[in-house]
C-alpha cells in the first residue's frame, strides 16, 4: 500500500495483479453511490503524481461508496456510552490501513482499563471539549 498524504490518493495490488487506487471524498452531502467524475479525476491525478508510469494502465471497474467520517477525520477509539461499551470506528479515510494500530490501541484499552497515549486523543471524550481545543484534535494526515 502507497498513500500520499499530500493528495490522499492510495495505491494497493490485488491478489490477481491488477492495481487498485482510492483517493479522498466527494464532499458534496450525499448518500448517491455512484462516482463523481470530478473525485475520479483528481484520484487519477493523484496516482499520476506518485506513479507517472500508470498513465498506460487501462481502467477495468470503479467503485464508489459511503464512507463515514469525523469532522476531524479521526477515529474513535474508546470506552462507550454504556458499561463494558468499547468501540473503535469511523475510521473512514484509511480505515483499513488504520485497523491494526487501532487494533493494538483497542487491545490495551481492553487489557488495561486505560488508554495507550496513542489512543487517547481519539477518545470519544474530544468532542465536549469548546471550539478552541478542538484545533489540536488528532487528525488522518490526509489533505482533503
Amino acid at each position: 500500500m502507497v498513500l500520499s498524504t499530500a493528495t490522499g490518493t492510495y495505491v494497493s495490488q490485488s491478489d490477481k495483479g491488477e492495481m487498485v487506487f482510492g483517493a479522498g471524498m466527494d464532499l458534496f452531502r450525499s448518500y448517491a453511490q455512484r462516482g463523481n467524475l470530478p473525485v475520479g479525476e483528481a484520484m487519477i491525478a493523484g496516482c499520476l503524481e506518485i506513479f507517472p508510469s500508470f498513465r498506460r494502465l487501462k481502467l477495468m471497474r470503479q467503485w464508489a461508496g459511503i464512507v463515514d467520517v469525523c469532522w476531524d477525520y479521526s477515529p474513535i477509539i474508546g470506552p462507550g456510552a454504556g458499561a463494558g461499551d468499547f468501540s473503535q470506528l469511523r475510521l473512514g479515510t484509511g480505515g483499513f490501513k488504520a485497523i491494526p494500530a487501532g487494533g493494538w490501541a483497542l487491545a490495551h484499552l481492553l487489557a488495561t482499563g486505560r488508554h495507550h497515549e496513542i489512543s487517547a486523543p481519539f477518545d470519544l471524550s474530544r468532542f465536549h471539549a469548546g471550539p478552541a481545543d478542538r484545533r489540536s484534535a488528532p487528525a488522518a494526515g490526509i489533505a482533503h
